[in-house]
């Protein structure tokens, strides 16, 4: 073998293999955003039933807790009281792939976190 038939030869591997790179940068950043989004949805929802659990309107209070507790909108908020003194909380949030290269193989996920609490006596 010569030394000038190996001329390049890194290049065009590295033009082989840049692109499944790249990829997979973008999977594993989506993969972390929608990790980060999941832990703030909780939060929410967390938040959201602490606020129902002492407030005369559970719902508003809830929604209200939600919107603030976290940087991440639109949020779907149900507070809902049960029998036993408790109100469970559930936060559903549509997460969008936005990363690049990703955004457009992966569908939109729905992230849904639930809390409950005991209800204070006022």
């Amino acid at each position: 073998m010569s030394r000038s038939r190996d001329r390049g030869q890194a290049a065009v591997e590295l033009a082989l293999a840049l692109p499944l790179l790249c990829l997979l940068a973008a999977g594993l950043l989506q993969v972390a955003l929608v990790a980060r989004h999941q832990l703030a949805v909780q939060e929410a929802a967390r938040r959201g039933a602490r606020a129902a659990a002492v407030a005369a309107a559970p719902a508003a209070a809830a929604q209200q807790a939600a919107a603030a507790a976290v940087g991440i909108a639109p949020l779907v908020v149900t507070a809902a009281p049960e029998a036993g003194g408790t109100v469970t909380v559930t936060v559903r949030y549509v997460d969008r792939t936005d990363a690049p290269l990703i955004g457009w193989l992966l569908p939109d996920l729905t992230l849904t976190a639930s809390a409950t609490m005991v209800v204070e006596p006022p």
